[in-house]
């Protein structure tokens, strides 16, 4: 399912892997799912930098440690503000400066 996802977006050839709670045997929030990405890399989860649109998703990454990028298309207030997001933002165009 998440492979017809990847193609229909058109995005296959531009993602070097793909990472699904699956692998985990839970759901996110919980800490396992945001450990397989450092597991897979074999990195620390601050040196992972973590976005979603989704706040509750930001939160619980957070909580793991992942340096975490809100994605707040809607101006949304945030409902987690003892677990602020490292940066926030309203669309995806600056994603790319956090690699400068």
């Amino acid at each position: 399912m998440i492979d017809d996802a990847v193609a229909s977006a058109g995005l296959g050839g531009m993602l070097d892997e793909i990472i699904t709670v699956h692998e985990a045997g839970v759901y996110k929030p919980n800490a396992p799912v945001y450990r397989l990405a450092c597991d897979r890399f074999g990195v620390r989860p601050e040196e992972i930098a973590f976005q979603s649109s989704n706040r509750w998703d930001i939160a619980g990454a957070k909580a793991f440690g992942l340096t975490c990028v809100w994605i707040n298309r809607y101006g949304l207030p945030d409902e987690y503000p003892d677990m602020p997001a490292d940066r926030v933002f309203d669309d995806l165009k600056p994603l790319p400066l956090l690699l400068d």
